[in-house]
């Protein structure tokens, strides 16, 4: 596998935030280091509330709330194209997703 296999970027609508090289699997999750982009800070309080919800142990609708607008406004990409779907969650350096 070549890093262009295992690279992944987090885009805004064509503006990149950061990439994700996936380091590791265990199905239906993917874990990799992230490396943000300037524009990653932009967004970067919405992975944190999410983060802090699962800290929490609230997986209902304040989880869903948190997630909400990174889901409607991100877009992860793939080193074969865009993602319809996806759960993604990123702390630091670290990234993991499905």
């Amino acid at each position: 596998m070549t890093q262009d296999d295992t690279t992944w970027r987090l885009m805004r609508e064509d503006v990149l935030l950061g990439t994700i090289t996936v380091e590791d699997t265990d199905f239906p999750w993917m874990y990799g280091r992230f490396t943000a982009e300037p524009a990653f800070a932009e967004v970067k309080p919405w992975f944190d509330a999410v983060r802090e919800t699962m800290a929490a142990e609230v997986y209902d609708q304040r989880f869903d709330a948190a997630y909400a607008p990174i889901a409607r406004t991100l877009t992860l990409v793939s080193p074969s194209g865009p993602v319809a779907d996806f759960l993604l969650h990123i702390d630091g350096t670290t990234a993991w997703f499905r």
